[in-house]
């Protein structure tokens, strides 16, 4: 199954008020892994950014200025999470933000029905504790220590790992491996043999040996399949 982790930062908290996209970062996985397979865009606001935006993503006004405007990267942005599920840490804030965006280009809103929020999965496996991704990060010992500051990007690599531990499928996959580790090797460094009780009756008769034997007389002198025969 293919889903796409995604992640988004904004000029503020609410598009009622104004405020815009500046970045988004999406991963794709398969099957839950990550494929390698990602989408980044940074975009132009049309408008300054707050300080206190600036302290989260160090995006500035200066920086963006020369970036496409949202219309000028949505048909990618459409194209490459397609209709795949949407992976997102605290999903109606971003969703917001991108139905935002769609609704100024007189675009189709993305339903939140393909939406699956992280920040809802850890709060009922993790109650009544801190689910930052930060947090998340340090239970599921996955390095976070390139986050100085949030990034679209980094941030969904980072949920990708994050989602995976969270809904345990890492857990499955490292029994699974195990298991087919124990089945091939016995456990004991080697493959287990089992001995029928009685052998197979041979499939080559006496009639395909003397017809074998025949044909390889015409190879020449010394063919390889004179060292088989007697086998």
């Amino acid at each position: 199954m293919r889903e796409i982790v995604l992640d988004t930062e904004t000029t503020g908290l609410d598009p009622l008020r104004g405020d815009r996209l500046v970045e988004v970062g999406c991963v794709e996985i398969f099957n839950r892994m990550p494929t390698g397979q990602t989408f980044h865009a940074y975009i132009n606001p049309e408008r300054d950014i707050p300080a206190e935006a600036f302290a989260v993503h160090g995006l500035s006004s200066e920086f963006l200025a020369d970036k496409p405007l949202f219309a000028g990267v949505v048909e990618q942005f459409l194209e490459f999470i397609a209709d795949s599920p949407l992976v997102i840490h605290n999903a109606s804030f971003d969703i917001s933000f991108i139905n935002a965006e769609l609704e100024r280009i007189k675009r189709p809103a993305i339903l939140r029905e393909r939406l699956v929020d992280t920040l809802l999965l850890a709060r009922r496996k993790h109650p009544g504790v801190s689910n930052r991704l930060d947090d998340l990060c340090s239970r599921y010992a996955i390095d976070n220590s390139r986050r100085t500051k949030h990034g679209a990007l980094l941030d969904a690599e980072l949920l990708a790992e994050v989602y995976i531990d969270l809904i345990g499928a890492r857990q499955s996959q490292l029994i699974l491996a195990a298991e087919v580790r124990d089945i091939r090797v016995g456990g004991l460094g080697e493959m287990p043999r089992r001995q029928r009780s009685a052998p197979l009756a041979p499939r080559i008769s006496e009639a395909d040996r003397i017809e074998h034997r025949a044909f390889v007389a015409t190879l020449g002198d010394k063919p390889i399949w004179n060292d088989f025969i007697g086998a």
